[in-house]
């Protein structure tokens, strides 16, 4: 897609105009369009009725219930009107090698269309490498910004092993776990254009942060991708870190917490794995280790599976049947070493027709966290499928 066409002119303006995951502002650009949208933000009037019942349905679809109304969030976003230069911005991303991805172009990635109406508006990507891969493709670890030497040493084996058998790893760009993620993955040779490892930005993509990583993140644009959703000259707050995470769970199969303190931002990035029905796995530590706790928490609450290297995430990634051994009946591997709790959420899937999240906890007998977390790990497996809003039995 061109860099000057409409639609993306269009979309730059929007991510100057709105924080990542403003609600009532995706609900606007899904009523409009991000051209309309745009038009509509620089109009005078400031009362639309069906407009503004429009976005209040689709809010309501998305699971938002209620909100301030329309002549309050043009109130928000109008003040920025000042500042909004999409050409400029698209200037800045070119000098720096990069171009803008949007949701109409063919190479955007669709594991963001799991993020539903809170999908990002746009992607600013700077590096060498064009696409993002899929996501079958694609592991997310991240950890503790104060890592321990044996986070740092398991986090450098797995994602150079993952590299390896072709894996693009993503993380966070920050210190520690992410920074050793990064690195691990610098470390190994990866097939021309695929890049070996995407650093996911709360701030803009010409800012590097944090500045102990520029000479990291300025290698990782050359052989991978630094990618944002906010536009050049942003600086990352708090809030614009945590829904960074999401992004970095939606776009991969399966999130790998290393180490993570018992409240860490890596487990919010876990939460938002498990709430995309992705599989979480978690890399255990030592009892006494303050920076395993939350390892060890996604454990015991059944929100993570146990993984100590590349091959079991990579197990976790791969489609079922993928590694059978010959001599190995078809039926018993399906069920080979599945839990409890898998094992009655395979059983309750129906075989035919898709059924809800409610109907699978009646019928295993599961809470809803239990059951969200095993769908993410069956199909993972190639054991069950996602149809419409329900999910069902993958036939084998």
């Amino acid at each position: 897609m061109n860099n000057n066409s409409g639609v993306q002119i269009a979309r730059a303006a929007l991510t100057r105009l709105m924080e990542p995951s403003d609600m009532p502002g995706l609900a606007l650009i899904r009523v409009l369009g991000p051209e309309d949208a745009v038009a509509f933000i620089r109009g005078s009037d400031s009362t639309h009725p069906k407009v503004e019942q429009e976005m209040t349905e689709a809010l309501q679809d998305a699971g938002t219930e209620s909100w301030s109304g329309l002549a309050d969030v043009l109130g928000r976003w109008r003040p920025r009107l000042a500042d909004v230069s999409p050409e400029r911005d698209l200037a800045t991303l070119a000098r720096l090698g990069g171009s803008l991805l949007v949701p109409e172009d063919p190479h955007w990635p669709r594991a963001l269309d799991d993020l539903e109406l809170g999908a990002p508006i746009a992607l600013w990507c700077r590096g060498n490498v064009r696409d993002i891969p899929a996501q079958e493709r694609c592991i997310a670890v991240v950890g503790s910004r104060d890592s321990t030497s044996y986070g740092a040493n398991v986090t450098g084996e797995i994602t150079h092993s993952l590299v390896q058998r072709h894996y693009t790893v993503i993380s966070g760009g920050a210190y520690g776990i992410d920074a050793n993620a990064h690195r691990g993955a610098l470390s190994a040779s990866a097939e021309p254009g695929v890049p070996v490892t995407i650093a996911v930005m709360a701030g803009g993509v010409d800012r590097f942060y944090p500045s102990g990583n520029d000479e990291l993140l300025r290698t990782i644009a050359e052989r991978g991708l630094v990618v944002a959703e906010v536009p050049p000259g942003t600086n990352p707050t708090r809030y614009r870190f945590l829904q960074r995470n999401r992004l970095i769970a939606a776009l991969c199969q399966v999130t790998v917490v290393v180490e993570a303190r018992w409240r860490s931002g890596a487990l919010n990035t876990a939460r938002h794995a498990e709430m995309l029905s992705r599989t979480v796995g978690a890399v255990p530590g030592s009892v006494y280790s303050a920076n395993s706790a939350g390892c060890h928490r996604l454990l015991r609450e059944g929100a993570a599976v146990c993984v100590t290297d590349a091959a079991d995430i990579a197990e976790l990634a791969g489609a079922a049947g993928e590694n059978l051994r010959p001599d190995q009946p078809v039926e018993a591997a399906i069920y080979d070493g599945l839990g409890t709790s898998d094992l009655l959420l395979l059983d309750a899937l129906p075989l035919r027709t898709a059924t809800t999240l409610d109907k699978l906890c009646v019928v295993a007998g599961l809470s809803p966290a239990t059951v969200l977390s095993g769908l993410g790990r069956l199909e993972s497996l190639g054991l069950a499928e996602r149809v419409g809003g329900g999910w069902k039995r993958r036939s084998q």
